[in-house]
C-alpha cells in the first residue's frame, strides 16, 4: 500500500534523492487512466504539446490537499496552456474522490491508478512501492521529458503553497 508523507515521516534517504530529481530528466511514461467513474480516460498523448503536471496523491493527506488547492490557482492563472492531473492510488475510490472534489471544489480531473502508472514514475519496484512518499508532483515540458519532480517537504514547500510552481511553470512555458 502506499504511503502519504503527511502520515509517515520519509522512509529512506533515497527519497530525498528522488527529490533532487533522480526522477527527472526522462521520457515520461504514457498511461491512460480513467476518472473514478469509468466515465472517462485521461491518455498523456492528449497533452502533447503542453506543460503537464501530474500529482500522485491521497484524498486523505492535508499536504495533499494544500497542492490540490495550488493547483487550482495554476489552472486559473495559465489556462489551457498546462494540463493538470491528479492521480490517486488504492485504497481511494470513486465515494472517497466524490468527497473530496465536492468538499473542496476541486475542478482538475481525478483519475484512478492501481498502481502501474505510479510504479512507472517512480521507477519502483515490488519492494520499494510501499516506501512512496506522497504528495508527488511531476513537471513534464511539451517535449513530455519529465524536467522536475517534487516531494513535499520542507525544502520544497513553496512549490507546493505556489509561488515556487508558477516559477518552474514559467521556466518550462518559455
Amino acid at each position: 500500500m502506499f504511503r502519504s508523507a503527511c502520515c509517515l515521516p520519509l522512509i529512506a534517504a533515497g527519497l530525498a534523492l528522488a527529490a533532487s530529481g533522480e526522477l527527472s530528466n526522462r521520457r515520461a511514461p504514457g498511461f491512460a487512466l480513467p476518472d473514478p467513474a469509468y466515465q472517462h480516460y485521461y491518455d498523456l498523448q492528449d497533452y502533447a504539446g503542453k506543460v503537464v503536471l501530474i500529482d500522485i496523491m491521497s484524498t486523505r493527506c492535508p499536504h495533499c490537499l494544500l497542492l490540490s488547492t495550488t493547483l487550482e490557482q495554476v489552472k486559473a492563472r495559465y489556462g489551457g496552456k498546462v494540463a493538470i492531473l491528479e492521480v490517486v492510488l488504492p485504497p481511494d475510490n470513486q465515494a472517497t474522490v466524490s468527497k473530496f472534489v465536492a468538499t473542496n471544489n476541486v475542478t482538475i480531473p481525478v483519475v484512478c491508478d492501481m498502481g502501474q502508472m505510479t510504479a512507472s514514475y517512480f521507477k519502483a519496484t515490488p519492494n520499494t512501492m510501499t516506501q512512496i512518499a506522497i504528495p508527488h508532483l511531476f513537471l513534464i515540458d511539451k517535449q513530455g521529458m519529465i524536467r522536475n519532480d517534487f516531494a513535499y517537504e520542507e525544502s520544497t514547500q513553496a512549490v507546493f503553497e505556489g509561488a515556487g510552481l508558477f516559477t518552474e511553470i514559467d521556466k518550462l512555458l518559455k
